[in-house]
C-alpha cells in the first residue's frame, strides 16, 4: 500500500515518481511505500493552509478549543490503534508505543486549556492619556518536520497547540514512520477541523 498526502482536507495519492519503502524492522518486510512528495504537492499544500488562515484565525478561540476537546477523545478512544501502526513500522513494544502516544495526547489535552495562556495585557496610565494594550494573535503558516524516534508524541507537539492558537499548519512526517500521523491527521479531521488547517506531505533530504 501506499501512503497518501494530506491536502486541503483530502487523502490523495502523490504524483511523485519516487518511493521510499517502508520496513517493519521486526521481519524486514516491505509494508508500505511513502512518495518523495514533488515542489508542485508542497506547493499545493502551503497555498492550502494559507487559505484556511484567515478564516481560522478568525475562528474564536473557544470554537478551536471545541475543535481539540473531541480530538483529545478521538485519540483516547483510537490509542491502540495508533500504537499499533508505531509499534509496526518503527519496532517499540506495544506498551511504549501507548506511551508514545499518551505523552502527545497530554499535549493536545494542554492545548483544551490554552485559552488562560493567550490573554493579552494592559497597563492603564502608562503616561499622561494613554493606556498599553498587548494582544496575542495568530502567526499565520506553521511548519513541522519530524524525527522517526516518538512517531506521536512529536508531531502533536507541534501541530495542535499551533492550531488552537489560530495558526494552520503544514506537517512532514518521518518518511520511516508515517503511519500513526496519517491516523491523526484523520482523527482531526473528524473533529471538525476545517479543510486546509492541516496539511501533510512526505519525503526525505536529498
Amino acid at each position: 500500500p501506499t501512503v497518501k498526502l494530506f491536502i486541503d482536507g483530502k487523502f490523495v495519492e502523490s504524483k511523485s515518481d519516487k518511493w521510499i519503502d517502508i520496513h517493519n524492522p521486526a521481519t524486514n518486510e516491505v509494508i508500505g511505500r511513502v512518495p518523495q512528495s514533488t515542489k508542485a504537492e508542497m506547493d499545493a499544500a502551503i497555498a492550502s493552509c494559507k487559505r484556511a488562515f484567515p478564516a481560522w484565525a478568525d475562528t474564536s478561540v473557544l470554537s478551536r478549543q471545541q475543535v481539540l476537546l473531541r480530538y483529545q477523545q478521538l485519540i483516547k478512544e483510537n490509542l491502540k490503534e495508533i500504537a499499533k501502526l508505531i509499534t509496526l513500522e518503527q519496532g517499540k513494544t506495544l506498551a511504549d508505543a501507548e506511551g508514545d502516544v499518551f505523552r502527545g495526547l497530554q499535549v493536545v489535552e494542554h492545548a483544551c486549556s490554552v485559552t488562560s495562556l493567550m490573554l493579552g495585557e494592559t497597563m492603564p496610565s502608562i503616561t499622561k492619556d494613554m493606556d498599553l494594550y498587548s494582544y496575542r494573535l495568530p502567526l499565520g503558516v506553521c511548519a513541522g518536520i519530524a524525527p522517526f524516534n516518538f512517531p506521536a508524541m512529536i508531531p502533536l507537539w507541534m501541530f495542535p497547540m499551533a492550531m488552537v492558537c489560530g495558526n494552520t499548519f503544514l506537517m512532514k512526517p518521518s518518511e520511516r514512520v508515517p503511519g500513526a500521523t496519517m491516523l491523526l491527521a484523520k482523527l482531526l479531521q473528524d473533529s471538525g477541523a476545517p479543510d486546509g488547517t492541516l496539511n501533510i506531505i512526505h519525503g526525505q533530504h536529498e
